[in-house]
């Protein structure tokens, strides 16, 4: 009975293997096929030379330690990918009952705005973490940064930081205010979802969860946190 048992396990944990492999060896193959399409060299350039391109020096500190918080605690230790995040994810997205979290870091993010679609495949994500692993090994942080804040969607058409911040409040990506800056941080999430102009209930709570993270944080204090409620309910 116990060597039957034994052979089952060990029957299960070879297909399992077998499998992830299988995945796995896919999603390195999606990564290889877009590269060869188009080497990551010339969708930085591309990228770096639009007329919209903001460097990083020229964006509010505001904003760059403020996302960092809320979309990627541990941008600056981990390279590519964030396994504590990943795990996290996964047990939330099991208690969930679909593919609710991503656990996606900036970099990750930055590699599916510059190669992959929003479809939440496994194969797709795997492809995306060979080319956040890519990504690291060939820029510094503050570059990733500075491309990922120059890509992502702040909603209402605004693509990248420049857009966002003449957009939503007629003023450059360097001249964003800490208040400016908590507002748009939380906007990459679900930019079609959170309404920054008719401030509807669900930017309402993002906005506060968003406070409740810097606070915890201590990117600003709770008093702040109070003040910028006040303002936003009388914007």
């Amino acid at each position: 009975m116990g060597c039957c048992l034994f052979r089952i396990i060990k029957s299960f944990f070879i297909v399992l293997f077998v499998v992830l492999m299988i995945v796995i060896g896919r999603g390195y193959f999606l990564y290889y096929d877009s590269l060869k399409e188009v080497p990551l060299e010339i969708k930085v350039n591309e990228i770096t030379h639009n007329e919209n391109y903001v460097t990083i020096d020229n964006i509010s500190d505001y904003v760059e330690e403020f996302i960092v918080t809320i979309e990627d605690k541990r941008f600056y230790t981990h390279r590519g990918i964030d396994v504590f995040s990943i795990m996290s994810s996964a047990v939330s997205n099991f208690f969930a009952g679909y593919f609710k979290y991503g656990g996606s870091t900036i970099t990750q993010q930055l590699a599916k705005n510059l190669y992959f679609s929003n479809s939440k495949t496994i194969t797709r994500k795997i492809a995306e973490a060979f080319m956040a692993f890519k990504l690291e090994s060939e820029y510094p942080k503050h570059k990733i940064l500075e491309m990922y804040l120059n890509q992502i969607y702040f909603g209402h058409g605004y693509y990248g930081i420049k857009e966002a911040s003449y957009g939503y409040f007629n003023t450059s990506p360097k001249g964003l205010n800490e208040y400016q800056s908590s507002l748009l941080v939380g906007l990459p999430q679900a930019p079609s979802l959170y309404d920054l102009k008719l401030k509807n209930k669900s930017m309402e709570k993002r906005y506060y969860d968003v406070l409740k993270n810097l606070v915890e944080n201590n990117n600003i204090t709770k008093q702040q946190s109070y003040e910028f409620k006040e303002r936003f309910k009388m914007s």
